[in-house]
């Protein structure tokens, strides 16, 4: 078994181009993917390059008070809403009790990430009392129909039963009808949406109270009246008048709101909020190709959300044009309003509104994170310059210089020719982390922050320290009486040892400082881990097979006083290969 085996390790000694061809390749095929995607520097976060930064005022209108674990809850999300993988280095923190800051570095969507970042994304569905197209005559009702899966598309009929039936009868299918009308079937609308209150006063109208149950009543007669007067004069074609249209209502009170539908703004008066989105347990982005009904969001509810959707759209069903139909309403929006033809108990729904991929992909990413436990006011937006950030990079850029310049100063004047080997390899690694750093800002949104440079900066005495361990390895084979060849081989597999050990080591606490981080600390655990990993590659690709060919050079072999590698100032003992052992005697018997 012995010669087999060194036979092996013979023919892997004598092919070590193979491993610096293989790094090479990765290098320039590395090199040719950034210069492919025209990013060909990395991408710098906002202590460096500037950006956007973002002040938010926390407003206590959804019910909920401002208190320190609901801005705690608050940051948490718009944290995972912007920074997606964690080394984006979007930057949420609270200023104050009120108050929280996003900073969103240069080269982020810096209009995205507000969108993402100040919206609740609050959901409701509420059940349609009127309904009607503003602006221009509608020929056509903007609802479909609901059933079993829980559709809701503005344009056309869902049944996953395969029993949907024809258009829906147009509630507004003309422009001429009277004000009288109209206002009739608003209050008739109203009217049934609070029958609860109205029974109970009825029968308290004969105890000596009827007089505060009159008054009741008459209140809510005025407010009914007052909404009615909002519904009539909304006109949703106007932004400015959309934007207000709800603004300040609680999920349990009636409300007007727009949609736009096929590119015609409706009106719409709204019942109570039947449904809650945060019983929306799951949501999705997904290409319909069946129905050609492009992006939509799929949802799936809880066990309390499946049975109230059940229960309302059982009694929807009931009801006659346009009062079958739900809005599923989204930050006062209405997305869609598709009536129902049956109970729904599937527990999962869909909506679809021409959404393009990134707008389906954004409202799932909201839903799916969940709401804001409190709604915020953008407060100020202001752009970071650069001018302080370059100051930085260039401080920090010149504290790189300096360390990799004393590494190479002690490398030369300790190790001599073999820091020939020492500094071509921290070329490599530096040249590999450049490329890498410069294709994951578009990859993954990395970017470039102060401390990440550090990590960087601290990753050239962790390359450095590998070489220092084979290298110190190699001279001890060469004090025991080996040549260079064999203590290259022989020292090896001790030196692999112990920088796997020191790396993963490196590698383990950079996992648990970007793991239990945020921000910008973040930046230092991810560059750290990311330098570690490749001085591994760099090591056992580059360092090792380019210390197999210099071993066959006369220079190095004869050891050579320039080469680091002298037998004579190493204090070797004489050559192996002049002593040997002497052979203990053993008895006949036994031979």
């Amino acid at each position: 078994m012995a010669a087999p085996k060194k036979g092996r390790s013979a023919s892997a000694q004598s092919k070590p181009g193979r491993s610096l061809a293989l790094i090479l390749i990765a290098i320039v095929g590395l090199t040719g993917g950034m210069f492919a995607t025209g990013h060909t520097t990395p991408r710098l976060g906002i202590d460096l390059a500037g950006g956007t930064s973002i002040t938010l005022e926390a407003k206590a209108d959804q019910g909920s008070a401002i208190n320190k674990a609901n801005m705690d809850t608050a940051v948490e999300i718009m944290n995972r809403r912007v920074n997606g993988l964690g080394v984006s280095e979007a930057e949420v923190q609270t200023q104050g009790d009120r108050n929280i800051i996003v900073n969103i570095p240069k080269g982020t969507n810096s209009k995205e990430a507000r969108d993402q970042v100040g919206t609740t994304a609050k959901l409701y569905f509420r059940p349609v009392l009127a309904q009607e197209a503003t602006g221009t005559a509608a020929t056509a009702s903007p609802s479909a129909s609901a059933s079993g899966s829980s559709s809701a598309s503005p344009s056309s009929t869902a049944s996953p039963s395969a029993t949907s039936t024809g258009e829906k009868a147009t509630s507004s299918s003309s422009p001429s009808a009277t004000a009288t009308s109209q206002g009739r079937a608003v209050t008739d609308a109203l009217k049934a949406d609070s029958t609860p209150s109205s029974s109970a006063s009825a029968k308290a109208s004969a105890s000596p109270s009827a007089t505060a149950s009159s008054s009741a009543d008459a209140a809510a007669e005025a407010e009914s009246a007052a909404l009615q007067a909002k519904y009539a004069s909304l006109d949703c074609t106007k932004k400015s008048v959309r934007t207000k249209a709800g603004e300040g209502v609680k999920p349990g009170d009636a409300t007007v709101a727009c949609g736009e539908i096929d590119g015609v703004w409706y009106k719409y008066l709204l019942g109570p909020a039947a449904v809650d989105g945060t019983e929306v347990e799951k949501a999705s982005a997904v290409y319909d190709t069946q129905t050609a009904a492009g992006w939509q969001v799929t949802m799936d509810f809880n066990g309390k959300g499946t049975k109230k959707f059940a229960d309302v759209t059982a009694q929807l069903a009931q009801n006659t044009q346009p009062q079958n139909e739900f809005a599923i309403v989204l930050d006062g929006d209405v997305v869609s309003s598709p009536y129902v033809q049956s109970s729904i108990t599937g527990g999962n729904a869909q909506i679809s509104g021409s959404f393009t991929q990134d707008e389906a992909q954004n409202l799932a990413n909201m839903l799916s994170y969940g709401a804001l436990p409190l709604s915020f006011k953008e407060q100020s937006v202001t752009t970071v310059t650069a001018a302080l950030g370059g100051d930085q990079l260039h401080a920090g850029l010149l504290a790189g210089a300096i360390g990799l310049a004393l590494v190479v100063i002690y490398l030369v004047a300790y190790y001599r020719g073999l820091s020939l080997v020492a500094i071509a390899s921290l070329l490599v690694s530096g040249a590999l982390t450049y490329v890498l750093m410069a294709l994951l800002g578009p990859a993954i949104g990395f970017a470039l922050n102060l401390p990440a440079v550090c990590g960087a900066i601290v990753a050239i005495g962790i390359t450095a320290d590998s070489f220092i361990v084979y290298f110190e390895r190699v001279r001890d084979e060469i004090r025991e009486g080996r040549t260079l060849r064999p203590a290259v081989e022989r020292a090896w597999p001790r030196a692999r040892r112990t920088i796997l050990v020191s790396d993963f080591v490196s590698f383990l606490a950079a996992a648990v400082l970007f793991i239990v981080t945020v921000g910008k600390v973040q930046g230092f655990a991810f560059t750290l881990g990311l330098t570690t990993v490749l001085d591994v590659v760099v090591v056992f690709f580059f360092t090792k097979p380019l210390m197999t060919l210099l071993a066959r050079r006369k220079f190095f072999a004869e050891g050579h006083k320039w080469s680091g590698l002298d037998p004579k100032s190493l204090g070797a003992k004489p050559p192996l290969r002049r002593t040997r052992r002497p052979s203990a005697p053993v008895e006949t018997k036994e031979a």
